[in-house]
């Protein structure tokens, strides 16, 4: 699967078909609607399902019956979403919006220890950009 993801937000309708798709692998529509367990028709199904195709989030066999699977990991969903909350949250500044979940919550040391794990390797990224010589 392709890790790059659209930099837009995905519609709850979207993330069901792709969680869907995540949980099942590839599938038929007929094995899609079923899964899905929703009030919905089977067409709509598959208008949907071809949406996705359309923008490049899942394939479609040319086999017959067709399979859909999906065309981007879950993390790269993950990823979309939080920077586009970083963009419109605090201008793509990760300061304040870190501050904001440290201060607000409650964290286990095991967090503490991983987020220390985090600044420290991006500490070490910056020392070694710092030593590469600029060509």
């Amino acid at each position: 699967m392709a890790k790059s993801s659209p930099r837009r937000r995905l519609s709850a309708a979207e993330m069901e078909l792709l969680e869907m798709l995540w949980r099942h692998g590839a599938v038929t529509l007929s094995e899609a609607h079923r899964a899905l367990a929703l009030p919905i028709g089977y067409t709509t199904v598959q208008t949907r399902l071809n949406r996705l195709v359309r923008k490049g989030l899942a394939h479609r066999s040319p086999d017959r019956p067709t399979r859909y699977s999906a065309a981007i990991e879950p993390q790269a969903v993950t990823e979309n979403d939080l920077n586009l909350l970083l963009e419109r949250v605090s201008g793509g500044s990760v300061v304040p919006l870190v501050a904001h979940l440290v201060r607000d919550r409650s964290l286990t040391s095991a967090q503490i220890a991983e987020l220390k794990q985090l600044l420290d390797e991006a500490e070490q990224r910056i020392r070694s950009k710092k030593r590469r010589p600029t060509s």
